[in-house]
């Protein structure tokens, strides 16, 4: 199995080179210390799996991560990180990662998790399992969350407002921002959430509860 690591610490890099190192069966093909240097190996390289940290410089772990799979789908993110909340474990599985560990994982559980991605299956680790399961269960993420928290918090105003059926004439002038902001800002709001454009974004964001029915009213007349 190839693997790639995406990390930017040094020393729990190295941590993963000696471990993958002496493990038959799998073959380190590269590093990567930022999220643009991983897109860029992974084009390059081609690996079975991608070991991504979330937290990376540059472009984040959960941007890196929809990158790589938009450009080769057959390859398997595994995610390592120090955070189990559940912004960042649902980031990470909408942006399409088949796995989800902690840090602190023991190193037999992460060549098994290796193993497992590289063979289609998906991995998780027990704290991020009950939080999989308590979503589940329960039907939402809770009544504090919100919607696409890959999205900033000015990118989901402006999701909002593309929800509520505005222009980006419309939504520049309610924000403050230029028209060639708002246009860039929606730009990579529909990278984030590959839609292929403003009628699919609109479908995805009034789904998720956003917009005012009162104010898109408004705007349709």
């Amino acid at each position: 199995m190839r693997v790639l690591v995406a990390e930017d610490h040094p020393v729990y890099r190295d941590g993963l080179r000696a471990m993958l190192g002496a493990s038959a069966g799998i073959q380190l093909i590269g590093e990567a210390s930022d999220g643009d240097e991983a897109v860029l190996l992974a084009a390059e390289l081609q690996p079975d799996v991608v070991l991504m940290d979330i937290q990376l410089p540059g472009r984040n772990g959960i941007e890196a991560t929809r990158a790589i799979l938009a450009a080769r789908p057959a390859t398997a993110v595994l995610v390592l990180t120090m955070f189990e909340d559940d912004e960042s474990v649902f980031s990470a599985m909408r942006a399409g990662a088949r796995g989800y560990l902690l840090k602190d994982a023991r190193g037999a559980d992460l060549i098994g998790a290796i193993d497992t991605v590289a063979h289609g299956g998906a991995i998780f680790g027990a704290g991020v399992a009950r939080r999989i399961s308590a979503f589940f269960a329960a039907g939402e993420l809770g009544p504090h969350a919100r919607p696409f928290p890959e999205l900033t918090d000015r990118e989901r105003q402006v999701l909002d407002r593309i929800a509520r059926g505005e222009s980006n004439g419309v939504i520049a002038g309610r924000l403050g921002l230029s028209l060639k902001t708002v246009r860039n800002y929606a730009s990579t709001i529909f990278d984030k959430l590959m839609v292929a454009g403003r009628s699919e974004a609109i479908v995805v964001a009034r789904e998720a509860g956003m917009g005012d029915p009162g104010e898109r009213r408004d705007a349709a007349g």
